[in-house]
């Protein structure tokens, strides 16, 4: 490439974030653990159940249902999930309208996991300056050991990420001890290798290139902001002065002495940079890489505790704020979006409160579509799908409505006993004689009637009885 070429691409920048105290990151650590405890630990709580496994979350895929807690999600609830992706959407408008990119900062599983793996660098291979020695230093018996502990303990938090993720897909204790004895089914090896790598890679390795070039987020999250929203910004005001930023130095040591020649409050020291996971300069104003996560909030308070000055040259504030203007967080935006996000959540606690304990599902033999018998009636044949979603079993009593004078034939099944989680598929006939200037086609009803389940509602099914066109 000659001078005169255009570079398209920038070499990556290895960014070593340095460790800091301070509330925010407090907060961060509070959340990953309960993040990480949920994660790791919920697919090994047992959970009581008369059908199913007994543990608290678990995916049935072959089964088609979702065990959640108390809650039996089945193949035909799955308008559930469209409910739960438009919560989890307007959530994040909402959240992002108000707040900025706190989801990135604090929730997001990219972040999460990559302040483990910083964590397990640091503790390996020191902080910030040691780290930054150690990766100019040639490769030796000292640094082999040290990156190789590093990406070991990398691939284990990798490797426990993967195993736990496909626990969730199956009856924990033995889904676990069959992995480690051969006996498990391959595509839990496969999902277990591919969370290993991708997780590997995205904590370990790319980092903060996910959160630059990879998520869709950091793109789109401009349409949602506002001078209203809050984000995490640099006083430059009172930073920089008339004469700017400048380092402690003689005859610049206090606050008067800096105010009298016109020089701000941020000494340049640079420790908002160094904590910054992204390795972005927060002074150089918002930028889209800022994932929000306050973290050079907390090392500017702490220089600023250090000095013995006010907190907050670096804070969670608003466009409108820095201009001396009132920030208004909930606007017209914002409530449409919490009257949304209310009404979608509300819709799916109520739908999941009535589940129906029994469904039925009807759909006609149309080949043929009827067929005259030879005493002269009619016969329609129907598939009836039953399902029992309750946690008990009973005997249901099948019938039709609205058909008059009709027989319902059930072959050879005298009793239909449904057991708890079970499917069962009928073929039935219903049989009718004609009668003058009758419709080609009458609307009726299947009554599936539980016996000896007082809880359990009748279910009804519209279905059609067609009659030759004479």
């Amino acid at each position: 490439m000659t001078e005169t070429d255009v570079q398209l691409y920038q070499k990556r920048v290895p960014i070593y974030p340095r460790s800091v105290k301070g509330r925010f990151r407090r907060l961060k650590w509070g959340i990953l653990t309960l993040a990480y405890g949920v994660y790791f630990l919920l697919p090994w709580l047992p959970w009581d159940r008369v059908a199913g496994p007994q543990q608290a979350v678990s995916f049935d895929i072959h089964g088609r249902r979702f065990y959640l807690f108390d809650l039996t999600v089945h193949a035909q609830d799955i308008f559930w999930l469209a409910g739960f992706l438009v919560i989890g959407a307007f959530l994040l408008f909402f959240v992002t309208g108000i707040a900025g990119r706190v989801f990135c900062g604090y929730f997001c599983f990219q972040t999460l996991w990559t302040d483990v793996y910083i964590l397990i660098e640091r503790l390996v291979q020191g902080e910030r300056p040691a780290r930054i020695r150690l990766d100019k230093q040639p490769w030796r018996g000292g640094k082999l050991l040290k990156k190789g502990t590093t990406h070991l303990l990398w691939l284990l938090v990798a490797f426990l990420t993967g195993l736990s993720f496909t626990l969730y897909w199956g009856y924990a204790p033995e889904l676990f001890t069959g992995f480690f004895t051969g006996q498990a089914p391959f595509p839990a090896y496969a999902t277990t290798l591919f969370l290993t790598a991708t997780t590997y890679v995205m904590a370990g390795l790319a980092r903060e290139q996910v959160c630059t070039y990879m998520c869709p987020y950091a793109r789109f999250q401009g349409a949602m902001f506002d001078r209203d929203t809050l984000i995490v910004a640099y006083d430059e005001a009172r930073g920089e002065g008339s004469a700017g930023r400048h380092k402690v130095a003689k005859g610049l040591k206090t606050r008067e002495e800096r105010q009298a020649q016109g020089v701000g409050d941020c000494i340049d020291c640079g420790y908002c940079v160094q904590v910054c996971p992204t390795g972005i300069d927060i002074r150089n104003g918002m930028q889209y890489q800022c994932i929000s996560c306050a973290l050079c909030i907390d090392a500017c308070d702490t220089i600023m505790d250090s000095m013995e000055w006010p907190r907050g040259l670096i804070k969670y504030t608003s466009d409108k704020a820095q201009h001396g203007e009132k920030t208004r967080l909930l606007k017209g935006k914002t409530i449409g979006y919490g009257v949304i996000l209310l009404s979608a959540a509300t819709a799916l606690i109520v739908s999941m409160l009535n589940q129906v304990p029994l469904d039925i599902s009807v759909s006609q033999v149309r080949q043929p579509l009827y067929v005259r018998l030879s005493d002269g009636r009619i016969q329609n044949s129907y598939e009836i799908k039953l399902n029992n979603k309750a946690d008990l079993s009973y005997e249901v009593r099948l019938d039709v409505s609205g058909l008059g004078g009709a027989e319902l034939d059930l072959g050879q099944l005298e009793h239909i006993v449904l057991h708890p989680d079970q499917r069962l598929q009928l073929f039935v006939k219903v049989r009718m004689r004609p009668h003058a200037n009758q419709p080609e086609k009458k609307d009726f009803y299947f009554v599936v009637e539980p016996v000896g389940a007082g809880d359990i509602p009748q279910v009804k099914w519209p279905s059609v009885f067609y009659h030759p066109d004479d």
